[in-house]
């Protein structure tokens, strides 16, 4: 490619470019006020901006309940706390650890814990625990377990839970 090409293909991009900005709208310098604070009131007035104000100020309507006053979750993640976490989300309600082994790389386990009510109670919880069994690196079961430490999770969480809520009773007096 020679020079002229080039300089041909350059002044078409160019064209282009300064042709496809389009939309700009004439605007009287009279009809707009010259105080910064009066130019933004404007804007807002029109739709063109947003009020940090509003964003920020609360109206009263929502109640928040963040995990640290919540004893049944902070006691899940307490008891939990020797496994390494996968997904933690309090607004959705579940925990998941990642697959747990102790000494036996051929087995593991993995828990769930998802969150019914936010209340102290023996229906509060829904825990899983699956069990991974691994003859080898490709072959591997996984299935659901129904044994006792599903019952000793859960009885250990609901015991933790109350005492946090006892702490934060008698914090609150």
């Amino acid at each position: 490619m020679n020079i002229k090409n080039l300089q041909i293909l350059f002044l078409i991009f160019f064209t282009f470019i300064l042709t496809s900005c389009g939309g700009f709208k004439y605007s009287d310098a009279r009809k707009n006020p010259t105080k910064a604070s009066e130019r933004a009131k404007k804007n807002v007035e029109e739709g063109k901006g947003v009020k940090i104000q509003n964003l920020v100020k609360r109206q009263g309507r929502t109640n928040y309940e963040f995990s640290t006053s919540n004893p049944l979750w902070r006691a899940s993640l307490e008891v939990l706390d020797f496994m390494p976490l996968t997904s933690v989300n309090y607004s959705g309600g579940i925990i998941i650890t990642d697959w747990y082994s102790d000494n036996n790389q051929n087995e593991s386990l993995k828990i769930t814990v998802r969150f019914l009510d936010n209340k102290i109670g023996a229906n509060s919880l829904k825990i899983i625990v699956h069990e991974k069994k691994c003859a080898s690196a490709n072959n591997c079961i996984v299935k659901e377990l129904n044994s006792s430490i599903r019952a000793e999770l859960n009885e250990s969480i609901l015991k933790r839970a109350s005492v946090l809520e006892q702490e934060l009773k008698a914090k609150k007096k």
